[in-house]
């Protein structure tokens, strides 16, 4: 039970923190983007979309998938330079 309890405690107590990344990420794509754009403008399109699926994500309260789905796009990001 006491295992159960701090699981709960720490699984809400991380929500907020995830809330706060995907603005960051947001944040730094853009950055990105306008200062280093890919070159192929396939990844330049694949960037956009995950961007503003993220975006969405993260507007609907689904947090953790913003983040995840944000890291494929900075990764995609920093692949590219």
């Amino acid at each position: 039970m006491r295992r159960l309890v701090a699981f709960l405690a720490a699984t809400l107590l991380s929500v907020p923190l995830w809330a706060a990344q995907c603005p960051a990420d947001m944040a730094k794509i853009d950055a990105m983007l306008q200062s280093n754009p890919p070159s192929d403008p396939a990844v330049l399109a694949q960037v956009q979309k995950l961007r503003t699926e993220g975006e969405q994500l993260h507007q609907n309260g689904d947090h953790g998938q913003s983040v995840q789905v944000l890291g494929e796009a900075l990764q995609l990001l920093e692949a590219s330079q």
